[in-house]
């Protein structure tokens, strides 16, 4: 059986963009996953923590973990919490550590991109990531087409330019990855 530690990773890419960027509500968190995911595609083949997205209007949202917000598992109650924040006369949710980042499961690259995306995007509310998202070459944009691909998957596939030197070789190990984790089973 072959384990992914994603739902790990997932959890703790939360507390560490919770701690390492302000303003850290439900659309920046869920919009600064989505670009750590497919860029970590767009370089390997893989997905950091394993979340499926789907285009919704108001961009990629992996629906599994925007229901959970709704009501915690016991593992991210453990490691986050929800708090009101008041910023510029408006009352926002932001998440809050409870628990320290553990990076034993993170590569040296999910560890540099997660550190990029925190501090290019520290201060940001989540409108400023709406342009990253949105991107009209980028995946979301591809499969939304103008609403007519509402709740539609988003592949990770999408993430890889064809005009990139390395996307047959990135493309050829998402397969063999894929095949593997059909053969052995995953456990995350």
């Amino acid at each position: 059986m072959l384990k992914t530690h994603e739902r790990e990773k997932l959890i703790n890419a939360v507390v560490y963009f919770a701690s390492n960027t302000a303003h850290c509500g439900k659309i920046k968190l869920i919009k600064l996953l989505y670009l750590l995911d497919f860029e970590h595609y767009r370089q390997t083949g893989r997905s950091v923590t394993g979340l499926d997205y789907s285009a919704w209007k108001l961009g990629p949202v992996p629906a599994a973990f925007f229901q959970e917000w709704e009501q915690w598992q016991s593992d991210f109650a453990e490691a986050i919490e929800i708090q009101p924040e008041r910023v510029f006369d408006f009352d926002l949710l932001k998440v809050v550590p409870k628990a320290e980042f553990d990076d034993s499961h993170f590569t040296r690259r999910e560890l540099r991109l997660m550190q990029q995306l925190a501090e290019r995007f520290r201060d940001e509310f989540s409108k400023p990531l709406v342009n990253f998202t949105h991107d009209e070459k980028g995946p979301w944009s591809k499969i939304w087409e103008s609403g007519r691909g509402f709740n539609r998957h988003i592949p990770y596939s999408l993430a890889i330019r064809d005009d990139d030197p390395h996307a047959e070789a990135v493309r050829e190990y998402a397969d063999e990855q894929a095949s593997m984790r059909s053969v052995l089973g995953v456990m995350n």
